[in-house]
């Protein structure tokens, strides 16, 4: 028979445990604990419990869907007691960024925010109105929300003393001015939080919301086009954060994810995403992933599933829209883009912000374009570009240019794209950015500055349907494509840009059809996760993501416990492929097998190369690196190569 001194009993081991850090304990005792309280009736306490159970889960083990199915479970007890502070507690127990919905963390706000002044609790009151306050700026109402988030952050730093509330708190300010682009308040509050030793270094908090600041900064940074120091900041952070706590950091490694993506490093990016897509903070990037790569069809789930969740909300919601548009324009479906670019122009209309608007101008001219309406797609560009606060956002201000050149040329604008392309080289030269390669060649050629005479000798790389012709001055070799080729003219196209081998792989001999996971391959993923494992790991990742949320939406928390365990076997696996978790790699490891593949492969061609145009091979044989990262650098001044395509004569490098 259970008894009240049973609970009392397991809640003194969870706490021995949670001073050891010992999470897995932790939960152990408080679960015993949970169902200890629940047989004798105590339904506030072990709603209280629950919530300390879905906090252990979800921000100490990481797994967010069961920790959602414990606060769950804390609310379902709570319903039918009369007002209390534990109803307040229990409402707002989830992190705000990790509530989809604004609508619903608004309503939770809003309870806890009564609870906590009809019972005068402070702290409560500190997470209620940060809570609050993030929900108004996701749904557009960005002044009223930003007031309230002031007003918690007051508090934060004045009259409360718990310290993991405050934390909790300042992370839905941090979320909030991160989605707004709003960095001079989140630098403003970060001196206070700071002062008052709530950000810095030792315990797990300000370890915690030190890493968050980071994140904040290091978007600041790439906004201003200071990538090599956002990179900086975002490493420190992560290291710093998993030397204190021994577990990944979220905020530093989903933002470096995002700048990876951006460079062009989409296996060093997936690596800093694995299992990260459950938080919402995630799954913008992991979409981008999947656009990048080409995988069109999955990017358009992920940017889906979030869109489901989100509901009301309008900053994170224009991002995810953005990569909608495009997808569903890769994929050639005209009407979905256009829809989908109709949602995201309300959304940004509600919102009224111009970085936002910015980062969205891209997709919304690429639509109009689409339709054959060049000269739409200029008036919105424009009208964005005219919106840009001065000198405050200058990566974005070269996009926009970027964008305007390639519209007006398309339009037959030849003079105005020409000093719109010059305008965004004039922008890019004083950035540290990674330029695309097609906006790379399209500003090359308006400007009249093309890559081929700006540093002489330059050979180029023709491929035609499966053969490469080798030009080198009045030189023309024809040989025969081979995979080594292929990665070569991948490296050519992007100078400076390191590739891992996976992504090479991936990209040039293509993931393999589609298919389920074989689960009788699982436990041995390093020898067999070749590019078509990997593929039908991250899609079946992407439907048991779905599949969970859809099982927490009817309730049923038991099924969506069980696709996370599904999950989190998966997500091992593609870990253990790169080499990540502590695990010692194998000879037959995925990296090991096709780092020796992929660098055999190139050295060939390199070789072919030389066999054919000896002085122009013996170049390319030096400024090509080779191992588990590739890259095409080629030295100040010297001979240079450049890839042509043999179908449309774009060329790039």
């Amino acid at each position: 028979m259970t008894t009240g001194g049973d609970a009392e009993a397991a809640l003194a081991r969870a706490e021995q445990a949670r001073a050891a850090f010992d999470i897995e304990g932790l939960v152990t005792h408080l679960s015993a604990a949970m169902r200890a309280l629940t047989a004798t009736g105590e339904r506030r306490r072990a709603a209280m419990v629950c919530v300390d159970l879905g906090d252990a889960l979800a921000n100490g083990l990481g797994n967010l869907t069961a920790g959602r199915a414990w606060f769950t479970r804390a609310n379902a007890l709570l319903a039918d007691e009369s007002p209390c502070i534990e109803q307040g507690w229990a409402a707002v127990a989830m992190m705000g960024c990790d509530v989809g919905d604004p609508d619903d963390l608004l309503a939770a706000a809003e309870l806890a925010l009564d609870r906590a002044r009809r019972f005068g609790d402070v702290n409560l009151e500190a997470k209620a109105l940060a809570d609050g306050g993030l929900a108004h700026v996701q749904a557009g109402r960005v002044g009223q929300g930003m007031a309230m988030l002031d007003e918690a952050m007051a508090l934060v730093c004045g009259p409360t003393d718990d310290e993991e509330v405050a934390g909790k708190s300042a992370c839905s300010f941090f979320t909030a001015c991160y989605y707004s682009a709003d960095f001079d308040r989140a630098a403003s509050w970060a001196e206070l939080l700071r002062a008052r030793g709530l950000i810095g270094s030792g315990p797990i908090v300000p370890v915690f919301l030190g890493s968050h600041c980071a994140a904040v900064q290091a978007c600041l940074l790439c906004e201003l086009g200071r990538w090599g120091e956002a990179e900086d900041v975002l490493v420190r952070a992560a290291e710093e954060f998993t030397a204190a706590t021994g577990m990944p950091s979220l905020h530093p490694e989903v933002q470096l994810a995002d700048l990876r993506i951006r460079q062009g490093r989409y296996a060093d990016a997936e690596a800093l995403l694995l299992g990260k897509d459950q938080a919402f903070e995630g799954l913008l990037p992991l979409a981008r992933l999947h656009l990048a790569r080409g995988d069109h069809e999955l990017a358009v789930a992920a940017a889906g599933r979030g869109l489901r969740a989100m509901g009301a909300d309008h900053l994170r919601a224009v991002e995810l829209l953005a990569v909608l548009v495009d997808a569903e324009l890769a994929r050639g479906r005209i009407d979905e883009a256009a829809a989908a670019c109709a949602g995201l122009t309300e959304r940004l209309a509600a919102v009224g912000n111009p970085v936002l608007s910015a980062r969205a101008a891209g997709p919304r001219a690429r639509v109009l374009a689409a339709g054959g309406d060049h000269a739409a797609a200029v008036a919105v560009l424009e009208a964005v570009l005219g919106e840009l606060p001065a000198g405050r956002a200058p990566y974005q201000q070269a996009r926009v240019l970027t964008e305007l050149a390639r519209h007006r040329h398309a339009a037959g604008d030849r003079a105005g794209a020409v000093l719109d392309a010059r305008a965004a080289l004039a922008v890019l030269a004083d950035l540290d950015v990674v330029v695309p390669p097609d906006d790379r060649e399209l500003l090359a050629a308006l400007a009249d500055r093309s890559p081929a005479a700006a540093v002489p000798p330059a050979s180029v790389l023709v491929e035609r349907d499966g053969w490469f012709e080798l030009v080198h001055g009045d030189d023309r070799v024809r040989v025969q494509a081979t995979k080594g080729l292929r990665h070569l003219a991948e490296l050519v196209r992007n100078p400076g840009v390191e590739r891992h081998v996976l992504d090479l792989v991936d990209r040039v001999e293509g993931a393999g059809v589609a298919g389920d996971v074989d689960r009788r391959r699982l436990g041995d993923a390093g020898a067999v996760l070749d590019g078509a494992a990997r593929d039908a790991y991250r899609r079946r990742i992407e439907q048991l993501r779905a599949e969970a949320e859809d099982a927490l939406a009817i309730g049923d928390l038991e099924g969506a416990e069980a696709h996370q365990g599904e999950i989190d076997l998966l997500v091992s696996e593609l870990a253990r492929a790169f080499g990540l978790g502590g695990r010692e790699r194998r000879a037959s490891s995925t990296v090991e097998k096709a780092r020796l593949n992929v660098t055999r492969a190139i050295r060939t061609a390199v070789r072919r190369v030389e066999e054919v145009l000896p002085e122009a091979g013996a170049a390319l044989d030096r400024d090509i690196r080779t191992g588990t990262w590739c890259a095409y650098e080629p030295s100040p001044g010297g001979h240079r190569w450049i890839v042509q395509s043999g179908v449309n004569g774009d060329r790039s490098g």
